[in-house]
């Protein structure tokens, strides 16, 4: 049965490039492949996609550049693929506007799944309100941009974006880093992963959230998170 989204897969290497798209059309995906950036570019241009898996190492343009350009231009779901078991190129991914990231040798059913949480998470997002309000923030869901009191408008990454729309849907909830992960990327953490913790400073910083002494994410010793003031839909 078609699930009605499409795929671009972006991968130099044609037997992944294949094997993915194979794997995803026996469930339902309809696929699109490309080596490159030039491919991408082509790819967007036919028919936008509604997710995009895309290599980090490629000739040319490297996945890193195409993930920020693709993201200035687009809000379009990115599951990026890493040979490297390094995490800062996973972070590094992430804080590029990268949605989540698998590294290879991957299950294909695991990036199925992560697919799907994906598109779940996103599909959730939409029957929300386009702005939220909590301290002296506005969240715009459509453009994936903060809206501070001066009307100054700052995009966030595909990862930042999610963690903050979990931390508005339970305000005043305090938050394990397993209920984020889990919220927020739609599976477990893996074990030891502080990748969280990463996220919650990098996300302060762009509140303007004074580390030593947060007002509106707080660290609760030995529990979690909070984020501690309250959430208004206006619009």
């Amino acid at each position: 049965m078609s699930t009605g989204k499409r795929i671009l897969i972006v991968d130099d290497d044609e037997d992944i490039r294949q094997l993915i798209a194979d794997y995803l059309s026996r469930h339902g995906f309809e696929c699109q492949m490309a080596a490159d950036g030039s491919g991408l570019d082509q790819g967007f241009a036919s028919h936008a996609p509604d997710l995009v898996i895309l290599d980090l190492m490629l000739p040319g343009e490297d996945g890193f550049s195409l993930c920020k350009r693709l993201r200035q231009q687009s809000q379009v779901p990115i599951i990026m693929l890493t040979a490297s078991a390094d995490d800062t190129d996973r972070i590094l991914g992430l804080e590029l506007g990268a949605d989540d990231y698998l590294a290879k040798p991957f299950n294909p059913r695991e990036l199925l799944a992560r697919i799907k949480a994906i598109l779940r998470r996103t599909q959730s997002f939409g029957g929300q309100a386009r702005f939220q309000r909590f301290g002296p923030w506005q969240l715009d869901r459509t453009t994936r941009e903060l809206v501070g009191n001066d009307a100054q408008r700052e995009s966030l990454s595909g990862a930042d974006f999610a963690l903050l729309n979990v931390f508005l849907s339970h305000p005043q909830q305090v938050l394990s880093r397993d209920d984020l992960f889990d919220l927020s990327r739609g599976r477990d953490a893996p074990p030891l992963d502080r990748s969280i913790d990463v996220h919650i400073c990098r996300l302060r910083a762009r509140l303007g959230d004074d580390a030593k002494s947060p007002q509106l994410i707080k660290t609760i010793r030995g529990a979690g998170y909070i984020l501690a003031v309250p959430v208004e839909n206006v619009g």
